[in-house]
């Protein structure tokens, strides 16, 4: 999965999934967003995405890639999303926390203390917490693989009941 940053020409496109509504970016890079229906995220991405550029609500040959790319997730039938990606937010560390996030292994959940671990300062957990609620790609960049050191299910912006149905989408084929 490549990651650039910087394209341009942000393009904008609803898909009805198995757990709701799911609003994704893409510039001419890559992916740079993917959002839920009722997240404040998705209306603070798109002033954003607004603000850089025009945004433009239209199907593209990548957005097409990165919905067959889901739909084959969610049908339990990938593992890995090799969708480009750019990351056009966030600051050095939370794209590291991002970073960090695409090497959780489908279908395995890493505390916020481990994930603090994998970026090089295991005593930021709360930081990591805050990165991975800023998390812009969510499900391609797999934030819902991240609980609570105590083993719950702890935030998450498309809710902990879709959360928890991503886990168990997950734990059913891995």
């Amino acid at each position: 999965m490549g990651v650039k940053n910087g394209g341009k020409l942000v393009e904008s496109i609803e898909h009805r999934s198995p757990i709701g509504v799911l609003h994704l970016f893409a510039t001419d890079c890559g992916i740079c967003g993917l959002t839920f229906q009722e997240s404040a995220e998705k209306n603070t991405l798109a002033f954003q995405m607004a603000s850089k550029d025009q945004l433009d609500p239209k199907r593209t040959e990548l957005l097409d890639e990165a919905i067959l790319q889901l739909d084959e997730y969610f049908a339990g039938m990938r593992t890995v999303f090799d969708v480009p990606l750019d990351i056009i937010t966030g600051t050095p560390y939370q794209q590291k926390v991002w970073k960090a996030l695409r090497k959780i292994p489908y279908g395995k959940t890493w505390s916020y203390k481990q994930l603090a671990s994998k970026t090089g300062n295991p005593q930021a957990a709360r930081a990591v917490g805050g990165a991975n609620n800023k998390n812009p790609i969510a499900v391609i960049v797999p934030c819902h693989r991240v609980i609570g050191s105590s083993g719950n299910l702890v935030g998450f912006a498309g809710g902990l009941d879709v959360k928890q149905q991503l886990l168990d989408l997950e734990a059913a084929t891995a």
